[in-house]
């Protein structure tokens, strides 16, 4: 049995954080899908049924198209991450919703659409830092920082602006804090 490395640690928060609702993010997620969006994605009906079949459609399409779509992407700005199993050691891919940055990297909230538990993904990052962000038909390796406590404050407004459904599944889960990581591009 491997040992459990050390959880990672919150980083310091950059003195000027990256505003999120840069021209790309909303080019590639008008408004109006973002409000329909919203509307749907806080609906009863949607988060019985799309935690736990929505991740899998969209494998199922990534895989049969030859990862050339993912459905989810017609109305949220959805990426393929794949981290390194934290007992397993092999390689998890899910699909999640993630915001562009201007100046590189995107941000990704671990709200597992309000349910109790954090989801799986954001505690493999917790414990292998490195991952694959595929975006644009492209692979890139990433390293994720969990944001502390005092920039995710300060990111959070700007997560709701672009997706305000984030503050009902934040609601639900009001027992956990939710996780926002910035995944950083880089030469692994």
């Amino acid at each position: 049995m491997m040992p459990t490395p050390p959880p990672l640690q919150p980083a310091p928060a950059p003195t000027s954080p990256a505003p999120t609702d840069s021209p790309r993010t909303a080019a590639w997620f008008p408004r109006a899908v973002r409000r329909l969006a919203c509307r749907i994605g806080a609906s009863g009906l949607f988060l019985r049924a799309a935690a736990r079949w929505l991740p899998v459609c969209d494998l199922a399409a990534y895989r049969l198209t030859g990862g050339r779509w993912l459905p989810s992407r017609l109305i949220l700005p959805t990426v393929l991450l794949t981290t390194t199993g934290r007992r397993t050691g092999r390689p998890r891919a899910v699909p999640v919703c993630a915001h562009p940055l201007p100046g590189g990297g995107w941000l990704v909230a671990a709200t597992n659409f309000g349910r109790p538990h954090h989801p799986a993904w954001s505690t493999n990052l917790l414990h292998h830092a490195h991952a694959h962000l595929t975006w644009n038909h492209c692979r890139h390796p990433v390293t994720a920082r969990l944001l502390g406590p005092e920039e995710q404050r300060t990111v959070w407004p700007r997560l709701l602006a672009l997706l305000p459904v984030y503050g009902d599944y934040a609601a639900r889960a009001d027992h956990r804090e939710v996780r926002v990581f910035h995944l950083d591009p880089g030469v692994r």
